[in-house]
């Protein structure tokens, strides 16, 4: 498979490994809404947010929608999108990867771009996704009319569709459109309610489909040329019979097969997303405008009309949608009025005077956007989080603030690659849980109640008896171990010196 090189591809390629795990501190001041929400805001650069949540969020994203600068040479004052091509790909390709990590099996990421970098993005998607989970590439009509100051403006963004994994991936139907309704009739008053038709016949030549069919009213009709018909003449018959075929006012028609309202599950989308449906660079801006004012609105907006048609093709309700670029909060606003979860990351200052504000008034129940179309009534609410600490010092030394769960989440995901499974009492006992028949254990700060909050990180005789039991391999993560190999064999125990042979980069 072609791969792209470009100046210091390598130093991308490694990014992720360098970057440290950084602990994730919630800012209640900031914070809205239901205290029990899973909506999560996180200011902080995008790579160290990304690569702090693989520990709790690995596998569980449905959809990334990202809308990264497009390196299009101007600039803009909310961020920096005059970047040389070569570190534009050296900043993307590491946070690829790392959202890459984060999709679930089933689901997909989402990336709106334009022509100045598409080619070279799809390359390293390619590369990181594999080729055989590109999906699409959908493109967005953006703009009303043409832009009288350029010979051949853009009229249109793309937005590349890849998936974690091809044969698992889930896409819904769209819903039926009101004008798509309103094609439904039912000039014959089928008892099966309002329908609309499709012709019997399809391209192509089959033998057994080639037949001479005859009406009820002894109509004959061959397939037109070039054509034959769409089923073989006994599911003609059964049809007929059933009543689903129509041929005109008059019955004297060529066949056409009914599908009713009652039986639509949708109707599939296609690539050419025109603004018509979707809305356009002028509706985004009006948005954005109604809430914050025209002096203090966000350049490069996205309509809502547009992330709605994205999570509602890709989620259902309850599903994990997370944007790494958030800029104004669009994907999370949407996210919420649809009843999806969302993990939003923005770098910038406007995190806290964009972001917060904006879904601030979506749990209040504001009205702009699609908000009508849904009805959407106000409720929920979000955790705003900015980067901390990190985990591990310059020295591969624990950092003195971390928690016991903090580190429990970070040895679990070091051995599985999963998130660690969410447990009440995950405080207060040393056993994280069991994966592909193995035990994993954390010795850390105390976890046992020993009087020296240091005491419970070493392995002994004594703390082995009352660990709690498993039978069949553990893997103990500690300070040292006082038991020697023969011992560690018989117990069926593999132990790990915290932090050295926890893999945290």
């Amino acid at each position: 498979m072609p791969t792209l090189h470009w100046l210091n591809d390598d130093e991308a390629r490694r990014a992720t490994r360098a970057v440290p795990y950084r602990l994730l501190e919630e800012d209640p001041a900031l914070s809205y809404g239901d205290p029990q929400t899973q909506n999560i805001l996180i200011q902080g650069d995008n790579l160290a947010a990304l690569k702090s949540l693989l520990p709790y969020y690995a596998g569980q994203v449905k959809c990334i929608y990202i809308d990264p600068p497009y390196n299009t040479g101007s600039a803009f004052d909310n961020y920096d999108d005059n970047l040389e091509h070569s570190i534009w790909l050296t900043t993307i390709y590491p946070r690829i990867e790392l959202l890459r990590e984060l999709l679930s099996e089933e689901g997909s990421i989402w990336i709106s771009i334009d022509d100045n970098e598409a080619p070279y993005l799809r390359v390293v998607l390619d590369e990181v996704f594999g080729r055989k989970n590109f999906v699409a590439s959908v493109v967005w009509q953006k703009r009303t009319s043409p832009d009288a100051r350029i010979h051949l403006g853009p009229a249109h963004d793309y937005i590349l569709v890849y998936a974690k994994d091809s044969q698992q991936v889930i896409f819904n139907r769209m819903p039926l459109s009101e004008d798509q309704i309103k094609q439904y009739k039912n000039p014959d008053k089928d008892p099966r309610g309002p329908w609309v038709s499709t012709d019997f016949s399809a391209q192509g030549w089959r033998p057994n489909q080639m037949y001479k069919l005859q009406t009820p009213c002894g109509v004959e009709y061959e397939p037109p040329p070039g054509r034959c018909w769409v089923n073989l003449e006994t599911e003609y018959n059964r049809l007929c019979s059933e009543g689903r075929l129509w041929f005109g006012n008059d019955g004297k028609g060529r066949p056409r097969v009914k599908t009713y309202i009652g039986e639509n599950t949708g109707v599939s989308s296609w690539t050419w997303w025109p603004n018509i449906e979707v809305g356009h660079n002028q509706e985004a801006k009006k948005e954005i405008n109604e809430l914050f004012g025209a002096n203090n609105a966000f350049e490069t907006p996205k309509p809502e009309r547009l992330i709605f048609r994205i999570l509602t093709i890709a989620t259902n309700s309850g599903d994990l949608v997370l944007d790494s670029f958030l800029g104004s909060g669009t994907t999370a606003a949407v996210a919420q009025k649809m009843g999806r979860r969302y993990i939003g990351i923005e770098m910038g200052e406007h995190a806290v005077t964009h972001c917060v504000p904006r879904l601030k008034k979506v749990v209040d129940g504001e009205q702009g956007g699609i908000s009508k179309a849904l009805n959407w009534q106000g409720g929920g609410g979000f955790r705003f989080y900015r980067l901390g600490e990190p985990v591990f010092d310059e020295n591969n030394h624990i950092n003195p603030h971390v928690t016991y769960p903090a580190l429990a989440a970070h040895c679990w995901f070091s051995e599985t690659k999963t998130p660690l499974p969410i447990k009440q009492d995950v405080e207060k006992t040393p056993l994280l849980s069991v994966h592909n028949g193995t035990a994993y254990y954390l010795l850390f700060n105390g976890i046992l109640g020993d009087q020296n909050p240091e005491g419970g990180n070493v392995l002994t005789q004594k703390l082995l008896r009352i660990l709690p039991s498993f039978a069949g391999s553990k893997v103990i993560y500690g300070e040292v171990s006082l038991l020697d190999e023969a011992r560690l064999r018989a117990e069926g125990i593999t132990f790990k010196k915290i932090p050295y042979e926890l893999s945290v980069r």
